[in-house]
């Protein structure tokens, strides 16, 4: 059997378990002709057990107006607010800090952000996730 034809990929960023037909899901899929309550009741079960994350998802649109898809890890960001309990980053990095991120923490969450980075060494990945951290003007605890 031959592989089918892909025609596009469509990366967006949607909360788990509750995507709709509403923006940016309805006209992201509308666009190319694919069912968009078939995706949102598939993403929707498949991501059910994640509810309360932002997962980015990459769908895959085939020539034949079929589609698959994959999710990914949260965003370290968001992973980030989560583990602090806060809604958003610092509104002047630099001046202000938004929280401090334990040792324990970063590891934390560069364990979990693993399969979706491209190293294998986890001080790598915790080097990356402070950075983000810095980015947002939270403290990193050494």
């Amino acid at each position: 059997m031959a592989a089918k034809k892909i025609k596009t990929y469509i990366k967006l960023n949607i909360p788990a378990g509750a995507a709709t037909a509403a923006p940016p899901v309805g006209p992201a899929l509308g666009q190319h002709g694919l069912p968009i309550m078939e995706f949102v009741k598939a993403f929707n079960e498949k991501t059910e057990d994640r509810r309360g994350n932002i997962l980015p998802v990459v769908i895959t649109v085939y020539e034949d107006r079929t589609f698959s898809f994959i999710t990914k890890e949260p965003p370290v960001a968001e992973m980030i607010k989560k583990a602090l309990g806060i809604e958003k980053g610092a509104g002047k990095v630099g001046k202000e800090v938004a929280g401090t991120l334990s040792q324990d923490q970063v590891r934390k969450i560069a364990e979990a952000k693993m399969p979706d980075l491209n190293t294998k060494k986890i001080e790598a990945a915790m080097r990356l996730v402070e950075g983000a951290a810095r980015s947002m003007g939270v403290k990193v605890a050494k």
